[in-house]
C-alpha cells in the first residue's frame, strides 16, 4: 500500500491565502517532505529531502531570511 500525503497548513498562516502545505507524515517512511501551493493544489509538488527541509525551517527561526 502506497501511504498518501497527508497536507496541512500552518497555523501561522491565517488563511490569508499566500501559504504553502506540505506533508510530514511522509517523512519516516520515503524521507522526503512534499510542498505545493495552498492555492493551487492540483499544480506541482515539490518534494524536499527532509535534511534540507530541517536546514530550511532552522534558518527561517534562525532569522537568516529576514529583510534587510
Amino acid at each position: 500500500m502506497t501511504e498518501h500525503a497527508q497536507w496541512f497548513t500552518s497555523s501561522y498562516s491565517s488563511n490569508g491565502g499566500n501559504c504553502i502545505e506540505v506533508a510530514v507524515n511522509l517523512v519516516a517512511s520515503q524521507g522526503i517532505v512534499p510542498v505545493r501551493d495552498s492555492k493551487c493544489v492540483d499544480g506541482p509538488v515539490v518534494d524536499v529531502r527532509t535534511a534540507a527541509y530541517s536546514a530550511f525551517v532552522a534558518g527561517v527561526q534562525d532569522g537568516e531570511f529576514d529583510a534587510v
